[in-house]
């Protein structure tokens, strides 16, 4: 069954490099800050996947991206691998370690979960970085405006992630993989 999870896993890693280059094909500047669009499969694959593959696709997807596209910047891709590492970790953690029953309740509380670890650890990747360097990057007060620039790209994971997992749980693909996985224990 691993190799149902290593092509979901794979498939929200392309999604993650070519999401955002659709969003700045459309010439909005900063349209990765608003709309959030690598953010989308991260918290996917944590949610669906676990935290195993959740933490790894969160860390390495803004590495891979700044070395295929150039994108994010490169005073920002570190911050943004602690982010989303701690996006895809958390979900993963709070959806399927914590909860067996899987509601959209649950979703959206490890949703919410992760999204508040994710810019608490941008915030202290941010702190660190400005008490190591002596360079003034704002620490949480620039997480703030992160949060305020991203409310679409929030809102539209808070309206769509959570009907999208139950949507894929449903169908079984992952369901039947993570039961197989579980029985095999």
């Amino acid at each position: 069954m691993k190799t149902r999870k290593l092509t979901f896993a794979s498939l929200c890693l392309s999604t993650a490099l070519l999401l955002p280059q659709l969003f700045h094909l459309l010439g909005l500047q900063q349209a990765g800050q608003i709309f959030l669009p690598m953010h989308i499969p991260v918290l996917l694959s944590g949610l669906l996947l676990g935290w195993h593959y959740g933490a790894l696709l969160g860390f390495m997807t803004p590495l891979l991206s700044f070395l295929l596209t150039g994108m994010p910047s490169a005073d920002r891709v570190l911050f943004m691998m602690a982010e989303l590492g701690a996006y895809g970790f958390t979900a993963g953690i709070c959806y399927q370690r914590l909860s067996r029953k899987h509601t959209i309740v649950h979703a959206y509380l490890s949703l919410v979960s992760a999204m508040t670890a994710g810019r608490i650890c941008y915030g202290l990747a941010i702190t660190i970085a400005a008490l190591l360097s002596d360079i003034p990057f704002g620490g949480f007060p620039l997480v703030w405006t992160a949060v305020i620039t991203g409310i679409p790209g929030i809102i539209t994971q808070l309206l769509f992630l959570p009907a999208l997992v139950r949507i894929i749980e449903k169908g079984g693909y992952i369901r039947d993989a993570f039961a197989v996985e579980i029985n095999s224990k």
